[in-house]
């Protein structure tokens, strides 16, 4: 009698409960994966209402379930009586225990009605009784066994089986039998038979264990389950059950076992220490996280003096067992999930609490981490509510503050990531070199590839600490930032150190290419798509293709059969010309298509914009390939063998011109296509993939030149805008401002871009813009003053000081480097720009205005009085002048409140003399007084100019703007504050009616 096919995983045991429980992010858990099981969502829901039944103490749903087990075996057995005698009981174990546990369920919910068990009461009878004729065989059975003759014995218990299968003395008669013919492994399984009708939970525990010790895994898992069924108290069984899981890497089952402990010891940290590594491997981060954030508040709650007793050592441990590592993993796991402030926020409340600082829950309302400031560090300034929180200089591990340095980075907070990074980075690398990388890591992700470099160089260069990963790094921060010789030489180097590295030799070959160097591009993809071809060969060469006859594995496992997909060979010349002169008619027709649909495009008509999906600039799918790497591979070699006939028929022609025209389309007119394809798919609310190809097209070779390379900016600017992301339409706006140095034209279109709106404001004031700003005014200053100190950089086209003039620390210097323009070449006709010889004062002015967007009003008087010493007859600055002095008088840190007021003042009325005398000018003047008494409380005056826009805005042409819906609006909160509803009632239904 052969051994069993299967006793099932059945993990599905638990999973519905500790599920619901304790929450699940795993796509391919138990009831997601239902496909081709019927109701298997109804079963998991049966096994969940047995555990609560079985959980309150009765066993009789057990019991029916284990006997279920056995009727269905013994069901199988008489399907099968039609077969050859000899057979015996050689199939009777062939079954799979989830479609059978799903068939019993079935059943029994079609007795029940609802699928929940039926308890039967306690102390029945084991078993049917036994007819005269069965218990004479049962006789004749034992006394031949006593006779040691074993064969007859044998014989008689099967046929009294066949008779009675629930004969469970039967059941234990023949497994003896077996175990005196030295059969163990068939002795186990009919013991296993007759434990289905004893119901006792120690025999199956022992049954588990020689299941165990067997090799028989997913049997004593089996054995386990139904011990933990019968005895929902024997935890023990559950902790061997999630081991032997863990151990055989069956981490579903872990999971739930593991689940089922916790529910029963909530918070214990020795499960939840056993459970992480499971749950990190099954990509239940969430559910993970969850768990240790309430063990972290309940110990919170158990030791609030973050101290408490060990009671095996009976000493005081930190946490009272929650101690810094289990913060840390809190931190990893929030880092992981993108949650960055709740992983700061757990290492700054879970360090002070093991501080046993847990009452000094002020530190929460600083938005940086002065509380862990090293005492080497400089004072901070502040802002708002940390302007009068001195730091605290609390000692933190070098392990929490690397969390809070990577959370930080990963945030945006790149000042406040460094200091930590920085601290952390004086430590010994060979001490702290996965800490080193992790910063690295955050640098990278940002596009920080300035900061990230000098890490991996670090690290790269000590063998203890180098890797292919740091290599591969290294030379991709490289590579972004146009250093492509220096990267072309690490990607050497993993090359040779690993040979087989396919994706080092496919990066190298991209560097290639963009170096004009295609032949060896070209080598090298041929070089990876010929070790692909030989990886079929030799992965079906070392699997076995069948398991073993003979093998006594409960599972038959069969490795998977693979097709070998074939790659195209090489093109030859004639062919690449053939398939390019093919492209080339495909374009045009499809370009002759699209202007004759233009002008119904750019009129809104339906039939002209036809609905076509945007798969990326490199679409992820091919029909006839599975690979995403084999399909970019023969892209690269088709491309690559196509520019290598270009250039052939280029060294050929008599004509050495510049190529401006790509297959029959010149480069301006696809700029035009692509550009207004952009727009349609911003209006339809695809505004990333827009930015996508908007942002692919300037990189392009194709459009190096300065003025398409405005055209973009402007493009992406304008997607931008009308997606309501002032982020980008400030990002673009720098990067002209740093391209025409000196020039007004960039900051005008920065300040007309952005509009009014708190999204707006907060790109408007934050803080790269204001350091690039601070030194665009700085370097224009030294142009004025001392312009002997200016060198023309020919490369970037720019003005730079000398090492005579010092940066000031704080002024960013190094956040160049995101607006760094990509390095053209030098061309001998480029001009060299002209040195300013008077102050400017609009970047001065547009500074001042950021100050005032950020309420800082005393640095903005300071600049904007710049900007009125160089331009004193502008209305703007006389303007901007008294709304920051105005704000200024309004804080209470001023200590000259009336001069502030008068100057402002006085600004204003500088202002109105300035502004001009036509109906608008004089519409916006008195809307602006208005506003300023306003703001002062001062409302008989704010009435009066309020009143008067009104009044021009009645004579007013209905095409001009008057401000009377701003004045209208200011004006009804003040007749409402002064208790008159009625004349606030009028302004709404005269102006704030639609």
């Amino acid at each position: 009698m052969p051994g069993p096919a299967s006793f099932g995983s059945d993990d599905e045991l638990m999973a519905s409960e500790e599920e619901e429980e304790f929450g699940s992010d795993d796509q391919d858990s138990p009831e997601d994966s239902s496909d081709g099981e019927g109701d298997g969502n109804d079963s998991e829901e049966d096994e969940s209402d047995t555990e609560e039944e079985q959980a309150d103490g009765g066993d009789g749903g057990a019991e029916e379930e284990i006997e279920g087990d056995f009727d269905r075996l013994v069901k199988n057995i008489r399907s099968r009586e039609d077969s050859s005698a000899s057979a015996g009981l050689t199939k009777d174990w062939d079954f799979n225990i989830e479609e059978k546990d799903a068939e019993f369920r079935d059943d029994l919910r079609e007795a029940s009605g609802i699928g929940r068990r039926r308890k039967k009461g306690k102390g029945r009878q084991v078993g049917p009784a036994l007819s005269q004729q069965v218990r004479s065989l049962i006789g004749d059975g034992n006394q031949a066994y006593v006779d040691n003759d074993l064969p007859e014995a044998i014989r008689i218990m099967q046929e009294v089986i066949r008779i009675e299968p629930r004969a469970a003395s039967a059941w234990s008669v023949l497994a003896q039998c077996y175990t005196d013919m030295e059969q163990p492994q068939k002795a186990l399984q009919l013991r296993i038979m007759a434990a289905h009708l004893r119901h006792d939970a120690d025999e199956w525990d022992r049954l588990a264990n020689q299941s165990r010790e067997q090799g028989y895994n997913q049997q004593a898992l089996y054995c386990y389950r139904k011990v933990y069924s019968l005895d929902p108290t024997n935890v023990d069984a559950l902790w061997d059950r999630a081991s032997l899981a863990k151990e055989i890497g069956d981490l579903k089952t872990a999971r739930n076992a593991f689940l089922a402990i916790l529910k029963r010891f909530p918070h214990d940290l020795t499960v939840l220490a056993e459970l992480r590594p499971i749950l990190i491997e099954l990509s239940e981060l969430s559910t993970c996280a969850n768990l240790f954030q309430q063990a972290f508040v309940h110990y919170q709650k158990a030791y609030p003096s973050g101290r408490g007793m060990d009671v095996t050592s009976n000493t005081e441990i930190p946490g009272g067992g929650f101690g810094l590592m289990e913060v840390l993993v809190m931190a990893d796991l929030f880092n992981t999930l993108g949650e960055h402030e709740n992983a700061i926020d757990i290492i700054r409340k879970g360090c002070r609490w093991l501080q046993g600082r847990a009452d000094q829950m002020y530190w929460d309302a600083c938005d940086d981490d002065r509380e862990y400031d090293l005492p080497e560090w400089p004072p901070r300034g502040g802002v708002g509510e940390n302007s009068g929180v001195e730091p605290g200089r609390f000692p933190l591990d070098i392990n929490a503050r690397h969390r809070l340095a990577v959370a930080r980075i990963k945030m945006g907070e790149i000042e406040e990531g460094k200091l930590h990074a920085n601290a952390v980075l004086s430590q010994d690398v060979l001490d702290y070199a996965p800490l080193y990388v992790e910063i690295a890591d955050a640098y990278f992700e940002r596009e920080l590839y300035a900061d990230a470099r000098p890490i991996y160089e670090l690290l790269g260069s000590d063998a203890a600490t180098s890797s292919l990963y740091v290599l591969l790094q290294t030379a991709a921060c490289l590579r972004m930032l146009d250093e492509l010789k220096e990267a072309a030489e690490v990607y050497e180097q993993v090359r040779i150190a690993d040979p087989t590295h396919n994706e080092a030799k496919m990066k190298l070959a991209e560097i290639y290419e963009l170096m004009n160097e295609p032949k060896k591009a070209l080598e090298l993809v041929y070089e990876v798509i010929d070790s692909r071809k030989k990886r079929p060969k030799e992965a079906s060469a070392s699997q076995p293709s069948e398991s073993a006859p003979g093998s006594t594995s409960l599972f038959e496992e069969k490795a998977a059969k693979s097709k070998a997909t074939k790659t195209p060979g090489r093109l030859t010349h004639a062919q690449l010309r053939e398939l390019e002169a093919e492209k080339e008619k495909e374009v045009l027709r499809g370009y002759k298509i699209v202007k004759e649909q233009w002008a119904g495009m750019l009129a809104g008509e339906e039939e002209a914009v036809k609905t076509n999906p945007f798969r990326g600039m490199f679409p992820r799918s091919r029909p006839k390939q599975n690979n995403q790497n084999e399909v970019d591979e023969d892209r690269m070699a088709s491309r690559l063998n196509l520019d290598l006939e270009q250039d052939t028929l280029s060294k050929k022609s008599a004509k050495d011109r510049a190529v401006d025209i790509f297959r029959g389309v010149s480069f301006n007119e696809w700029l035009r296509v692509i550009m207004q394809y952009c727009f349609l798919l911003t209006r339809r609310g695809q505004y990333e993939a827009a930015d996508e190809i908007l942002r692919h097209i300037l990189v392009s070779n194709a459009y190096q030149a300065r003025q398409r390379q405005d055209t973009i900016r402007i493009a992406l600017i304008a997607c931008a805008i009308t997606a309501q992301r002032p982020n980008i339409v400030v990002e673009q706006a720098r990067k002209l401002i740093t391209v025409y140095q000196f020039n007004n034209e960039p900051q005008r279109i920065l300040i007309a871009v952005l509009s009014s709106g708190l999204r707006p404001t907060d790109a408007f004031i934050t803080s790269t813009l204001q350091k690039h700003l601070f030194r665009e005014m700085k370097l224009a200053d030294v142009a004025v003053r001392t312009p002997e100190v200016l060198r023309w950089n020919a490369l970037n086209k720019r003005y730079a000081a000398t090492g005579n003039v010092k940066s000031e620390p704080g002024d960013g210097a190094d956040d160049d480097a995101d607006d760094a323009e990509p390095v053209a070449p030098v061309d001998k006709d480029t001009k060299v720009l002209e040195i300013p010889t008077k102050h400017n004062p609009i970047i001065v002015a547009i500074y001042g205005q950021i100050c005032i967007a950020a309420k800082s009003y005393q640095s903005a008087i300071f600049y904007l009085l710049h900007a009125y010493d160089y331009c004193p007859e502008d209305p703007m600055i006389c303007l901007s002048l008294a709304i920051a002095s105005i704000g200024r008088a309004m804080q209470r840190q001023s200590d000259n409140r009336h001069h502030l007021i008068t100057q402002a003042m006085a600004f204003l009325s500088q202002y109105r003399k300035l502004r001009g005398h036509d109906s608008q000018s004089l519409g916006e003047v008195e809307y602006n007084f208005g506003r300023a008494f306003h703001q002062l409380g001062l409302y008989s005056h704010a009435v009066t100019h309020y009143e008067r826009v009104l009044e021009l805005a009645e004579k007013a042409t209905p095409d001009e703007n008057h401000f009377a819906r701003e004045a209208a609006y200011n004006l009804s909160f003040i007749y409402v504050l002064t208790g008159a509803p009625p004349l606030a009632e009028a302004l709404y239904r005269r102006w704030l009616s639609i």
